[in-house]
């Protein structure tokens, strides 16, 4: 029976870091770019976008479907930082404890 408390208690804790962590990534924000810096976004730590930025040499109407695309390009370039550092932050949770795959954040 010590070993069914210890597990809970060990669970327990585990779940109070997990919220801990959750909130810190909440909080997080990440900037994503592309076209040498031309655009930027900056997305908070559940990937939403939160700012963007362009450089005012791009607002020439010819140039619209290229900042486009460089918008979409920089978001994805945020969006893999943030879920790399949420990886990071899990692993560091679960003390190297392998999870099933594509089990992700509650968010």
């Amino acid at each position: 029976m010590k070993n069914i408390a210890g597990l809970m208690k060990q669970a327990s804790q585990m779940q109070k870091k997990m919220e801990e962590m959750q909130a810190a990534l909440e909080a997080m924000t990440l900037d994503g770019s592309a076209g040498a810096g031309m655009v930027s976004v900056t997305l908070n730590g559940k990937g939403e976008l939160k700012g963007v930025r362009i450089d005012p040499k791009l607002a020439d109407p010819a140039e619209m479907e290229m900042l486009q695309d460089l918008l979409v390009a920089a978001h994805a370039d945020a969006k893999r930082k943030i879920e790399a550092a949420a990886a990071a932050e899990m692993q560091k949770v679960t003390g190297g404890l392998n999870l099933p795959p594509g089990m992700k954040l509650p968010f």
